[in-house]
């Protein structure tokens, strides 16, 4: 679900540092919502990036 139906922008992986330097996984998720969206004309459901909303990527329905 996690996934932008657009450009297929998902979580990214790395590790939180602490300041004596032990690591643990950290997980950042991108900015997904359900949006109402046009394809061929009609309106279908899809999860969608804010950035590919705001670029204009994507028309609402």
């Amino acid at each position: 679900m996690a996934r932008c139906a657009i450009c297929d922008k998902g979580a990214h992986f790395g590790n939180n540092v602490s300041h004596s330097h032990r690591r643990s996984n950290k997980m950042w998720k991108s900015n997904i919502k359900s949006v109402k969206v046009k394809v061929n004309g009609a309106a279908k459901k899809m999860y969608v990036c804010t950035s590919c909303l705001k670029s204009g990527n994507v028309e609402r329905a």
